[in-house]
């Protein structure tokens, strides 16, 4: 019954976002201007998503190949093999390829959508501010549902399709590894690519266009805006899109395979009610309540005209979350109640209380992170008013926002995993592991409606720029300023989630990963004669591979930025030379050449990502096949994803707040404080935004998935390391 409502709600959700999506696009598409502005920006994303999904096609194409090769050749076998070499080769190559596919449709619809949306919002923002916000919102949602009901139709439509081959089901979680794996990589080369490809157009525009040129941000004349504006939908949609489809993939698959341990280890005299099926599919039956609670939450988002957008927001997010708890509470009595000595009849309703931890650490995060990117608050306005003295110490102040944001989001997450791990323990004994994946699960309840208000961001600033270009009244642009104000804070917001939900699946991700080895070796030194896994950073070679998963983030950050840097270089040559040799078109008498922009940073972002990408991949697997000759290998793995993920945590958090913090610090300038726009002080906030731009939209968000992907890839590569 269990996997049959997850079917149903899952295909349900995907038809209530075809009606989402019709709905919208049943919207008015405004005047001839606005349409033809909006056809260059979706004419730009939809071929840049063409371009890049070749190349990562390409890219994961090889690596299915090496996957099925290295597991029927090279990989030794087992006693505790759940099929031959072949079978296993194949089960798990194809559930690669299945999970990279589904990561690329997820993005890819999320895009197809915002790049509609954004016409209709602004030709919305004409007449009604909540309209335009409902069509914004309801366009995300879109991404939002679609995103989070393809993964669980994945996951549980591999589990099906294994059972049928007639595996048995304690193993068929440790078989569909590789459709988390196939999402990350995918998810890891969409949100670099997008990300490059987007601040490599912003930073080129606002240099040339508003530090050198003088003109308005979204203004016709810059060669580079519709880059720009292709940008918001190929990272923050396509890139956020793939990013949360990885993160809701891996996390079930995670979980399932701490389910499986959970039952085979509950002390003598506990059975589960459920059985073994039903606890290894309570992650997905929460997850498709987390859906049924978005979907309300969505659809009562509605705003007067004269009130903060943000509030309305606000409201759906409050409601979505206590409907997810409500879920919470009825898949934990259905799926986790347990009968037997030690309080075990009460245990689900601890583990309940794990989800309710979830909850409240998604609440705190979206709390800190507006505290750390508002410019209501001490950190921004103190960014603000150190650009009165110039760009240096505008940045100087913007990085020590970054390093003391670190502290609070460590602090809640450190709560979170304490207080899940203690009441699992209290719930079952040797269940705290399965406690902190519950409460991961609590904090992706409501994934659906995060994505969709991140989506809300580039759809609303998208709006604002349509309507800038097309020279609609004051008083539209002033609602669609309104719209992309609440959007840029969303999208802070939702980073801030990501990070969060990252560091909770990559502890939960972790210990799936030690459950694996010794699933599969269980007589490995590490686990020190059948007992907790022991990683000894007194050894040489595992202290050696914790400082490489250190120096993997932040080498990966620097060839992020600096790619960043590269592609924008070529975007700043182009529009300087447009306005050389078209003196006409500052002048307003020429038109720039914005198709050639666009293809000059495509180029640019697809051929930068490929290194960094690759590095990612390659590192977890050279250190494992290295120490493995040390006798080490599955040990150094653990020591390298433990530190890298730390490591990542917190180098996250700092890039995504103080690129967040200087870019809402050059907005509270331009409200009129310390000098207004066009003032020093104002240039000065741009340079410091310019610097935060690759930290908050490239480095930061790929450092989510890149924590999450070497948790995913040594899932995967697990066996070959021991």
């Amino acid at each position: 019954m269990a996997l049959t409502l997850i079917i149903l709600i899952s295909v349900a959700s995907l038809a209530f976002a075809g009606y989402l999506a019709r709905w919208v696009l049943e919207n008015d598409t405004g005047t001839s201007k606005m349409q033809d502005i909006a056809a260059a920006i979706k004419e730009g994303a939809e071929a840049f998503l063409a371009r890049q999904n070749q190349t990562i096609a390409r890219i994961g194409g090889a690596v299915a190949v090496l996957l099925f090769l290295l597991y029927w050749l090279v990989r030794p076998t087992n006693p505790h093999d759940p099929a031959g070499p072949f079978g296993l080769a194949l089960a798990t190559a194809f559930s690669f390829a299945f999970g990279a596919l589904c990561s690329g449709v997820a993005g890819y619809v999320g895009m197809f959508v915002s790049i509609r949306a954004n016409l209709r919002t602004a030709s919305a923002a004409r007449t009604s501010l909540n309209t335009a916000l409902q069509i914004a919102l309801r366009g995300g949602a879109v991404s939002g549902l679609f995103v989070v009901a393809m993964s669980l139709l994945g996951v549980s439509g591999l589990f099906i399709l294994f059972r049928i081959v007639g595996f048995p089901i304690k193993d068929i979680p440790f078989l569909i590894v590789g459709y988390g794996f196939g999402a990350s990589l995918v998810a890891l080369f969409a949100q670099l690519g997008g990300g490059i490809y987007t601040k490599a157009a912003d930073v080129g525009a606002d240099l040339v266009g508003k530090v050198e040129a003088g003109i308005p941000e979204d203004d016709p004349r810059n060669p580079a805006v519709i880059a720009d504006l292709v940008g918001d939908n190929v990272g923050d949609c396509a890139g956020r899109g793939a990013d949360l489809f990885e993160s809701t993939a891996a996390e079930n698959i995670g979980a399932m395979i701490l389910g499986v341990v959970l039952v085979a280890k509950a002390p003598p005299g506990v059975t589960f009610s459920a059985g073994l099926l039903g606890v290894m599919l309570f992650p997905l039956v929460a997850r498709a309540f987390g859906i049924v609670a978005s979907i309300v939450g969505i659809m009562m988002v509605h705003c007067d005209e004269d009130e903060d957008p943000m509030n309305a927001l606000n409201r759906g997010y409050y409601v979505a979350s206590g409907l997810a708890i409500v879920g919470f509470l009825i898949a934990s009595h259905w799926l986790l109640a347990a009968t037997g000595p030690q309080g075990a009849s009460s245990a689900w309703f601890k583990f309940f209380l794990c989800g309710v931890i979830g909850v409240a650490l998604s609440q705190a995060f979206v709390y800190i992170t507006q505290y750390y990117t508002e410019y209501k608050y001490r950190p921004v306005r103190s960014i603000a008013e150190a650009s009165l003295t110039g760009p240096a110490t505008n940045i100087l102040a913007g990085m020590a926002v970054g390093f003391e944001c670190t502290a609070l989001p460590v602090i809640v997450i450190s709560i979170a995993i304490l207080a899940s791990y203690h009441l699992g323990e209290a719930a079952i004994p040797g269940a705290g592991l399965f406690g902190t994946a519950v409460a991961t699960m609590g904090m992706l309840g409501t994934a659906a409606y995060i994505l969709a208000m991140d989506t809300f961001g580039p759809i609303t600033d998208n709006a604002g720029g349509i309507t800038e270009m097309s020279g609609q009244p004051e008083e539209t642009r002033v609602k669609t300023d309104r719209l992309d104000a609440v959007g840029n804070t969303t999208k802070a917001l939702t980073k801030g989630y990501a990070i969060g939900s990252a560091a909770l699946a990559a502890f939960l991700l972790f210990s799936a990963y030690l459950d694996e080895v010794r699933n599969y070796a269980p007589n490995l030194a590490m686990f020190n004669g059948g007992h907790e896994a022991i990683i000894n950073l007194g050894k040489p070679e595992i202290f050696v591979s914790g400082l490489l998963g250190a120096m993997l983030v932040l080498l990966f950050s620097a060839l992020a930025v600096r790619a960043v840097q590269k592609a924008a270089y070529y975007v700043i040559n182009d529009v300087r030379t447009q306005f050389r040799d078209k003196p006409g078109i500052l002048a307003g008498t020429e038109k720039p050449d914005y198709a050639r922009c666009v293809d000059i940073v495509t180029q640019g972002a697809l051929r930068e990502m490929i290194v960094p990408g690759l590095l990612a991949v390659l590192m977890p697997i050279a250190v494992g096949l290295v120490f493995r000759a040390f006798g080490v290998g599955a040990e150094a793995v653990a020591s390298l994803l433990m530190v890298g993920t730390m490591s990542g945590i917190l180098f996250a958090t700092l890039l995504n707040n103080s690129g967040g913090a200087w870019d809402n610090a050059k907005k509270f300038i331009e409200t009129g404080q310390h000098g207004g726009k066009g003032s020093d002080t104002h240039k000065a906030a741009v340079v410091g935004d310019t610097v935060g731009d690759p930290f908050k939209d490239t480095a930061g968000p790929s450092l989510h998935v890149l924590i999450k992907l070497l948790s995913t890839i040594t899932l995967v590569m697990a066996p070959l390391f021991i």
